[in-house]
């Protein structure tokens, strides 16, 4: 069995739930965060056998892991082991100083914010503790510790919002001067509060999404970054002293490579298996408490399915996808005709999206699976 290279650690704590988020989360319950870090160590050391010796990302996400009380993250990151990359997810208002300093103390070297919106009422409508001035304080004091590569989380689509609120939103990021910019497209799941609030309005938003997509394309590689992924952009290294500023560990998922998930909720692929620990706080925590693995959903991926997810994710990149060993993922049909109306180029045995297709990437995509 290949050894992972990728490190996922779930942190699931956060102040208080945002009305469209769907993650798994669990609000306050500061008296469960040793014993949750205490189930996380122990789901390590038994999962350690699938690690490299040598790992090249580590990536806490949550939740809020900077919510997690300072003394019990710091005693997690002292635990993990090091990488080349090692990102922790941060809400604005969680940062301070000292969280800066302790953050950089123990090896963390990149710090994605979850700013969303610079706009007041667009952020209550997202039901966001943070302000404009918190993302500005935290981005400063980040660079104070020493941080040198900074992802900004943008969202757009939200209710309420016009082209101008995002044009706005997207000059006050560029001019913090982040590495790194994310700027996804609203997703509200059916059914939760949030659409049942903005049900009307998100319909109407989502027919202005293409557009919004292609503001947020343009200011960005207009202003020095990279469109790498669909909705990814860095710094190009030609502005960054040659630095490659991708997101190296989301880099990893998309490449396909193997990855280990701790955590509540969290999931692993390794070669052809792939496993989601169950969402229960509790069934978590009492598991590895008593010394065995969290309840799990196993899933057996076929040749079939990983050369099809391979597409899938590979595609979403501003770089060709070598097609060897994975042709039998692509209809020929759908492939031809996708070449004949400019959204893809195939060559050489790779296969790319044209500009044009990435703005439409999920649709070429699904013409092209067989």
């Amino acid at each position: 069995m290949s050894a992972a290279r990728h490190l996922y650690v779930h942190l699931p704590f956060c102040s208080h739930r945002c009305g469209y988020c769907d993650f798994v989360t669990a609000v306050g319950r500061r008296e469960q965060h040793t014993p949750y870090v205490d189930a996380l160590l122990a789901e390590l050391d038994l999962e350690r056998g699938l690690l490299a010796p040598e790992l090249d990302t580590i990536f806490l996400g949550g939740g809020t892991p900077t919510f997690t009380e300072p003394a019990v993250l710091e005693r997690l990151l002292a635990a993990l082991p090091s990488a080349a990359e090692t990102t922790v997810e941060a809400n604005p208002e969680t940062v301070t100083a000292e969280l800066a300093r302790l953050l950089r103390r123990h090896g963390v070297n990149r710090v994605s914010l979850g700013a969303q919106t610079f706009d007041p009422g667009l952020l209550r409508v997202l039901d966001r503790d943070a302000g404009p001035d918190d993302v500005r304080r935290a981005v400063y004091l980040l660079r104070g510790a020493g941080f040198d590569n900074i992802s900004l989380d943008l969202i757009y689509g939200i209710p309420g919002q016009a082209a101008a609120d995002l044009e706005r939103d997207l000059v006050e990021a560029i001019g913090l001067t982040p590495e790194h910019l994310s700027a996804y497209e609203l997703e509200a799941k059916p059914g939760t509060r949030f659409t049942h609030a903005h049900g009307e309005e998100l319909g109407r938003q989502a027919e202005a999404m293409e557009s919004y997509f292609e503001l947020v394309v343009g200011a960005l590689t207009a202003a020095g970054y990279r469109w790498y992924e669909t909705a990814n952009f860095c710094r190009r290294p030609e502005l960054a002293r040659g630095r490659d500023l991708r997101a190296l560990h989301n880099l990893g998922y998309w490449l396909g490579h193997d990855y280990l998930g701790l955590g509540v909720g969290a999931v692993s692929t390794i070669e052809n298996r792939r496993w989601r620990n169950a969402p229960s706080l509790a069934a978590y925590v009492g598991a590895l408490s008593g010394g065995d693995r969290p309840p799990r959903e196993p899933e057996e991926l076929s040749a079939e399915t990983r050369a099809a997810e391979r597409v899938m994710l590979a595609l979403r990149l501003d770089e060709p996808l070598p097609l060897a060993g994975i042709e039998h993922a692509l209809d020929p049909a759908g492939l031809q005709r996708v070449e004949r109306l400019g959204l893809v180029r195939c060559h050489g045995g790779e296969l790319a999206l044209t500009d044009r297709g990435r703005f439409l990437g999920d649709a070429v995509t699904a013409a092209l699976l067989a």
